[in-house]
């Protein structure tokens, strides 16, 4: 927990270092952080605490005296099966309250943090919401990034709409920490300000005002962003804040979603193209040598009502095009999420499934290389649990992706891990190592003896 968590913390020093947040900030921010990591850290524990016993035991002969005293290897596990049972009850309950509890706190408090100070936080390229303006700069760069390039604000108004647009090549950013106000200097640009006509005739010419300046001092009131509540709870929809029931709830909705833009796009079209009515106001002529189905455009038309069916027909179906492509890209949007909030139903089962199964792994195969302490058994434990991780991963990410059901992207981890809890708990129980190798060499033994005696005679 203590190597994640400061992973954790330098994933995340960039939004806690340098804003002169209190103690108490740091150590909430810290405290939410820290049950998202569970899932990661049980499993690994029970993985190798199950290794280290029993390899501790095995090496100083303990489960030999258990055997010479009539107590199998079945018998010593029994206990801690029950154990690791409870905790895996336990498990999921954690992922099913404490988690989606302390995501929802945790993403919240990020976004406060970020209100704190809104200056430090312009990211370059998508405009930023700062005091009265919303500002999108290019670059940013000196030793504080005070200086911008290619700056494009929009000025706030009481009318909705983006009615004034400032411009320019560069700029500064001053401010004081003992003041409420930030100055942005602007050089070398133009004020664009939409004139509002009342005569709708005149409203139709689109008249605007331009000014050119070469340097414009810009002060941005920030008082209202100090009163910010760090423990205000405004984001609470994410497919990692909700538990089962919730997540019930919210994946019959986006179904429902996805499977309405499918009917309404598919009547949209037939609508448009007149699929359900082509056959209502057509007379039919049957000609008894007629030899196929097609109209020859210039028996019944001219030139120009040719132009403009070909131009209706082309319109159509350019327009359905689109239609279906904006519809595709939405479905993949909606489909990712809804993938998404799949996945973490089934992660909150799989947990405490992973953490069974795994102790099943670990205490026979500490049983059988009879090795415990920190050293073999820590190898052997992380690289079994690395790959249990990475193939969960990529399972996922092809889930998500939608290329194997999401079910399975949250499972199939699981599913490699149990043949080989029962394979290696058969081993122990039974006295037997990881692999038999004279299972393997003593057939080609054989075989060489055999040719070797035919050879002499």
């Amino acid at each position: 927990m203590f190597i994640l968590l400061l992973q954790t913390i330098w994933l995340f020093i960039s939004e806690l270092a340098g804003k002169d947040l209190d103690f108490s900030v740091i150590l909430k921010f810290l405290t939410f952080a820290t049950p998202r990591l569970i899932p990661m850290v049980l499993p690994l524990t029970v993985l190798l605490t199950s290794i280290m016993i029993f390899g501790n035991f095995a090496e100083n002969y303990e489960f030999a005296a258990m055997k010479s005293s009539g107590i199998s290897l079945q018998r010593a596990m029994r206990t801690l099966s029950v154990f690791i049972f409870f905790v895996g009850i336990g498990a999921f309950l954690f992922s099913n309250t404490v988690i989606p509890s302390s995501e929802k706190r945790f993403i919240n408090l990020r976004k406060n943090i970020v209100k704190v100070k809104p200056a430090m936080v312009i990211t370059p390229n998508q405009f930023n919401d700062l005091g009265d303006i919303n500002i999108k700069v290019a670059e940013k760069y000196g030793d504080n990034d005070e200086l911008l390039k290619d700056i494009i604000i929009h000025k706030k108004a009481a009318r909705p709409g983006n009615f004034t647009v400032i411009k320019a090549v560069d700029g500064e950013l001053k401010g004081s920490i003992n003041s409420d106000l930030v100055t942005l200097v602007l050089n070398d640009g133009n004020y664009y300000d939409e004139i509002q006509q009342k005569s709708p005739k005149r409203r139709k010419k689109l008249p605007f005002a331009k000014t050119h300046f070469k340097q414009y001092v810009l002060n941005i009131d920030l008082s209202s962003l100090d009163n910010v509540d760090m423990d205000a709870q405004q984001y609470s929809k994410g497919y990692n804040m909700l538990n089962v029931n919730e997540l019930v709830e919210e994946i019959d909705t986006l179904s429902a979603q996805v499977n309405n833009d499918i009917v309404s796009v598919t009547n949209n079209i037939e609508r448009r193209n007149g699929l359900k009515d082509i056959n209502k106001n057509l007379k039919h002529t049957v000609r008894q040598n007629a030899t196929n189905d097609t109209i020859d455009l210039k028996d019944h038309f001219d030139t120009n009502q040719k132009l403009q069916i070909y131009k209706l027909a082309y319109s159509n179906a350019d327009g359905i095009i689109r239609n279906i492509n904006t519809t595709l890209r939405n479905q993949t949007v909606r489909k990712r999420g809804l993938n998404k909030y799949e996945m973490s139903f089934h992660d909150k089962f799989a947990l405490g499934i992973s953490c069974i199964l795994l102790f099943f792994v670990g205490a026979p195969l500490g049983a059988i290389i009879r090795k415990g302490g920190l050293g073999l058994p820590i190898v052997i434990g992380v690289v079994l649990f690395l790959t249990y991780h990475f193939i969960g991963i990529f399972a996922k990410n092809s889930a998500e992706e939608g290329g194997i059901p999401p079910f399975i992207g949250s499972w199939l981890a699981t599913f490699i891990i149990f043949p080989l809890s029962i394979f290696l708990t058969y081993r122990a129980t039974t006295d037997q190592g990881i692999f038999n190798f004279d299972t393997f060499i003593q057939p080609i033994r054989d075989f060489f003896i055999k040719r070797s005696s035919k050879s002499k005679k």
